[in-house]
């Protein structure tokens, strides 16, 4: 299980969240803190440097907003970031540093590394995504099970792991790229530096360095 691991998937020095991930041992045990976790990061942010446009949101001051956006508390969102026309932050939400939140993007519980993009009618919900991560034009995370139960993790050799959640996205590590219109499902993990092939449906652990072409075929970068 070691490639679960947030360690594994995270360089946590490119985030705001640090202190709260660098506590977990599995990056999905922040989901249920994140909220809690953003109403104490807010009150420490210097207030030269961020605005509050409304309640328990905190916003660099260099980020640029659509008019047409909407931002729900609690949320941070860094500097340099760009919030597109017509995108939905719910709340629960950290957009790190140099990140785009696109056209008609929505995103709840998550937290977005520095330089993430999720530009194109994305869904992003109880999910982490790495440093420099990608989700192409309609890639979404389903949070929740179609039978409505608690969401486990499928470990790298088959076994099943308890979450205890009932909303669990996905985690994407760092330089991860999610092809166009995929569907990372409920209790998602994919590796650092992975390649999603477009239309994928996704479920399970990905390894690091792998490309996904088919649920049946997952190739190595490394291989001659």
């Amino acid at each position: 299980m070691l490639m679960l691991k947030t360690c594994e998937l995270y360089d946590t020095s490119h985030t705001l969240a640090r202190p709260l991930l660098d506590t977990c041992e599995y990056p999905w045990q922040a989901l249920p803190l994140i909220k809690q976790f953003i109403l104490a990061l807010g009150k420490t942010l210097p207030m030269d440097n961020y605005y509050c446009p409304s309640e328990n949101v905190w916003i660099h001051k260099s980020v640029s907003v659509a008019p047409s956006a909407t931002i729900v508390g609690p949320t941070v969102i860094g500097a340099g970031t760009e919030i597109r026309t017509g995108a939905y932050i719910r709340g629960s939400v950290i957009v790190g540093e140099g990140c785009v939140v696109g056209n008609s993007c929505e995103l709840k519980n998550a937290i977005l590394f520095d330089f993430v993009q999720v530009p194109h009618f994305n869904y992003v919900g109880d999910s982490i995504l790495g440093y420099r991560s990608h989700t192409g034009a309609g890639a979404i995370t389903s949070n929740v099970k179609s039978d409505k139960t608690l969401v486990t993790v499928k470990g790298e050799n088959g076994e099943k792991i308890e979450t205890g959640l009932k909303k669990f996205g996905a985690c994407i590590g760092d330089f991860v790229e999610v092809g166009c219109n995929s569907v990372l499902n409920p209790g998602t993990v994919i590796g650092r530096n992975t390649n999603v092939y477009p239309l994928s449906s996704v479920r399970g652990s990905i390894p690091p360095d792998s490309i996904l072409k088919s649920p049946d075929c997952i190739v190595s970068k490394n291989q001659k």
